[in-house]
């Protein structure tokens, strides 16, 4: 009857303990419709097959040379990316410890006492054993926590690289804006030089009657308007030029760079399927992974309530041997095993479980944000291609229509047709157009650089 009901209480054991030693599988996560179908009308965009730009190599998407050269600099030198890789160092070195606590550990435990009693001659004792203890696991305890583990590193190189996409599309971002900012301050220096030529006009003009004093200081705020606007263009450059040495690993510095209308990127910006960014987004695999690493941490908990097996040994020589003293040395040796099952721990065990189950359920809802997120940044990067490209015609008929309206008012103020002050307005109307255009083409760029980064590119 005895073996019977220890029969029953082990096969009991075994099965309500088969779950702690299942592996992670990843949970049902819908992926269909993560990002919208934003296609253009002249198929610009696809999103109806796998073929997708994420992976693309980044020298393919980003040409210019001096920003490759940039990149590769950020590669090598950015703070952010060689910490993470001191991380993924990190979790090696936990993952190796895990997998070598299936083994048994040794230790030398050299004991040694000098003893006398009521003034006698002193006595001299030692040992000198080896200790090994050997935890068997019976239940998943160590196993969990070598998964976990092997969790947590793919977790450490998923954050790697996703530190490593963000480096290349900040670096490449970067550097569009400083050459929108340098081709804003060529048309405003040449517009403020083109403004002081009409102001030395409006004074000739002024002199024959031909321009009111209304006129002059019009022609002269309209100049000093367009002067003030350099310093801060001044400033925009300096700044970005600081933020991307940061990004660099460099001192603050000037930076060789060439011309926004010089830059050519990829023209089919094909974006594949939603599913694909659970394995080319590096942050959307981190989460995952960390979902796996609350997984195994809620098995381990598990295996707490269930017996722990230790074998522990020693070997080694001693002069002692009771009340006996021997000498020389003899060797000794002993062998203890101990089973060990939790019955109160005052609620510790139980409170770890739920606690365990909390932060898998956490890890969980991160992972399916972080994918919802990912599929947001899809869709937001193709409308803002879509948008930009459909600006960029309309803009450059509006700049040749508003250069047509300067010519034009020009010629009938030289037949007495039309005011100074027409002219004034009609040219403001196209600096402020062609700098609108400038920041429009600097927008189309940044949107493949972001759906880039989106699709997982740079890995």
């Amino acid at each position: 009857m005895k073996k019977q009901i220890i029969f029953l209480m082990c096969t009991t054991a075994l099965f309500s303990s088969c779950h702690i030693y299942k592996s992670y599988d990843r949970p049902d996560i819908k992926t269909s419709g993560l990002y919208r179908d934003t296609a253009s009308v002249n198929d610009t965009l696809a999103v109806s097959d796998t073929t997708n730009m994420g992976n693309l190599p980044w020298k393919e998407v980003f040409t210019d040379p001096k920003l490759q050269s940039l990149i590769e600099m950020g590669l090598n030198n950015n703070t952010d990316l060689l910490t993470a890789t001191l991380k993924v160092k990190e979790a090696e070195a936990m993952l190796t410890s895990a997998k070598l606590s299936f083994l048994p550990s040794f230790s030398l435990a050299p004991e040694g006492t000098v003893s006398s009693f009521d003034h006698a001659k002193a006595t001299q004792t030692y040992t000198l054993p080896v200790v090994a203890s050997w935890e068997i696991d019976l239940f998943g305890k160590l196993l969990n926590a070598e998964r976990g583990q092997k969790a947590t590193l793919l977790q450490t190189k998923a954050y790697q690289q996703a530190v490593r996409t963000k480096v290349i599309a900040n670096i490449a971002n970067t550097y569009y804006t400083l050459l929108m900012l340098d081709r804003q301050l060529d048309i405003s220096t040449q517009t403020a030089e083109n403004w002081k030529h009409s102001v030395d006009i409006t004074r000739k003009l002024m002199t024959i009657g031909a321009v009111n004093e209304s006129g002059i200081a019009s022609t002269e705020a309209n100049y000093y308007s367009v002067l003030a606007s350099l310093p801060e263009l001044r400033r925009q450059i300096r700044e970005t030029e600081n933020s991307l040495s940061l990004l660099l690993g460099q001192v603050p510095q000037t930076l060789d760079r060439g011309q926004l209308e010089e830059q050519t990127l990829p023209t089919h910006l094909a974006t594949g399927i939603p599913v694909q960014l659970l394995s080319n987004r590096p942050d959307v695999k981190q989460s995952e992974m960390a979902l796996a690493t609350a997984y195994y941490t809620t098995n381990k908990a598990r295996s707490a309530f269930y017996p722990s097996l230790t074998l522990t040994g020693a070997l080694g020589w001693t002069n002692s041997a009771g009340s006996a003293i021997v000498n020389p040395g003899k060797m000794i040796a002993s062998a203890v095993g101990s089973l060990t099952q939790p019955i109160f721990a005052k609620g510790a065990l139980r409170a770890s479980l739920k606690v365990a189950k909390a932060q898998q359920e956490e890890a969980l809802l991160s992972f399916q944000y972080s994918l919802l997120s990912a599929g947001s940044e899809v869709s937001n990067a193709l409308v803002q291609y879509q948008s930009a490209t459909e600006r960029s015609g309309l803009e450059e008929n509006q700049i040749k229509a508003l250069g047509r309206a300067v010519d034009y008012t020009q010629q009938l103020f030289s037949l007495g047709s039309s005011t100074y002050l027409e002219v004034l307005t009609a040219q403001k109307s196209l600096l402020s157009a062609e700098l609108s255009k400038v920041s429009n083409d600097f927008s189309r760029m940044q949107a493949v650089v972001n759906l880039y980064y989106a699709l997982g590119g740079g890995r």
